[in-house]
This record gives C-alpha cells, structure tokens and sequence, in this order.
C-alpha cells in the first residue's frame, strides 16, 4: 500500500496556498476599496486592511515553498479569522442559499491553514518542518 504523508502535505500546502494566492491576486489587480470599508465599520483603523496582503500574498507563497509554513499557516489562520469576522460577523454560520454556511470558504481556509501548522511542510517544504 502506497502511504506518503509528505506528498499529503505537500497537496494540502500547494492547495491553499495557490487558492489563496488567487484573492491575493485579485486585490492586487483590484484594490482593497471593500476590504477598508470592512474594516472601517467594523471601527477598526482602515490602515488595517493593507494586511490582507499579507494574508493573501505573501504568507500563501511561503506556505506553498515550505519556507516555515507554520508560521504562515498561523498568520493565514488569524486573516481567515479576519475576514469570517469582517465581512460576517456573528452571521457567519447561517445557512447560505445552497446549505452551507455562509462563511464556508473563509472556514475552509481557517481549518486547512490550522491543519498545516499541525503537519509542518514535510520533506518537500524549503525548511523540511
């Protein structure tokens, strides 16, 4: 029976890490206009919003090499917390429209992100942890 739990890892990594990558890419491209006003009412500082780049840019390509994906899993976790926060508030386990919660994707994230720091990157990661 074919077992490699540093090939599991490497998928869970390169998984969240480009899909990640692409909301990263999108703000760029796109501006964080909705992220400051989130923040914003939320009565946070709006300069807090510039950190989803970090959530969404640079910690993912950490992540996706290996280079102390626990740490990145773990800032990604907080931006994931973040965001269920912001843009759901306490709504964020109503039901959406097709039966899941409305936060599904920002927990999805959060869950697999905590995953990763429980696994480290394993052997094809930069730092092997």
């Amino acid at each position: 029976m074919f077992l490699n739990i540093d090939i599991a890892r490497l998928i869970l990594r390169l998984s969240v890490g480009v899909m990640m990558l692409f909301h990263g890419v999108h703000k760029i491209i796109h501006g964080i206009d909705a992220v400051k006003s989130m923040t914003v009412k939320a009565g946070l500082p709006e300069f807090i919003a510039y950190g989803v780049f970090f959530g969404e840019v640079f910690f993912p390509l950490l992540i996706i090499l290996g280079l102390y994906a626990r740490v990145a899993s773990l800032f990604l976790a907080f931006n994931m917390l973040m965001a269920i926060y912001l843009a759901y508030g306490s709504s964020f386990l109503n039901l959406s429209a097709h039966g899941g919660p409305n936060a599904e994707l920002a927990l999805f994230y959060l869950f697999i992100s905590i995953s990763i720091f429980l696994l480290g990157s394993g052997k094809y990661g930069v730092n092997n942890k």
